[in-house]
């Protein structure tokens, strides 16, 4: 069973990674979180749950206006051409449906069978927000206790900056 809100707020707690949520209606797409994230300081996130032709998942963790083309990440990762996971894999492997993918989902991998990318521009905000496994709400945590939390699920971090890597052209 994947892990339930209560469940992940208690795992923050026993980290010590003090975390603020605000509840709000459901959100499906960063458009439609505009008006919350109005009222919400911190970097904002879109994440992506991803499939390469191999088979390896990724999860990727990116700020919301960061453009993520995954055409480009395969050369950088080391893998197969990579596009969307379907749902069924993503509710098996991160125990969360499609739109609400998220970082602190990688609680639910304790098989370790995700690759974490986390972009780079997130890591330079005091604090970052996160769905807590459901898009009713926002989490907020330090840009080091993502980290931290990251690595207490087993899941070491690629840190890549991701707007950079979207104007590399193709040679």
């Amino acid at each position: 069973m994947p892990v339930t809100r209560s469940e992940l707020f208690q795992k923050l707690d026993d980290l010590n990674i003090m975390h603020k949520t605000q509840d709000h209606a459901p959100v499906f797409t960063v458009e439609e979180s505009a008006a919350i994230k109005a009222n919400m300081p911190g970097g904002h996130t879109k994440n992506l749950f991803l499939k390469d032709k191999a088979g390896a998942f990724f999860l990727i963790c990116a700020q919301s206006d960061t453009p993520v083309k995954i055409n480009k990440l395969h050369p950088v990762l080391g893998c197969k051409r990579l596009s969307f996971g379907k749902p069924e894999a993503l509710l098996d492997k991160l125990g969360v449906v499609p739109g609400s993918v998220t970082l602190f989902s990688i609680i639910n991998d304790n098989a370790c069978e995700v690759t974490l990318v986390i972009d780079q521009r997130l890591t330079r905000h005091d604090i970052v927000n996160f769905h807590p496994l459901l898009n009713d709400a926002t989490t907020a945590i330090s840009s080091e206790d993502m980290i931290k939390f990251s690595k207490a699920t087993g899941h070491d971090p690629i840190i890549l900056d991701l707007a950079a890597l979207s104007k590399v052209t193709a040679s």
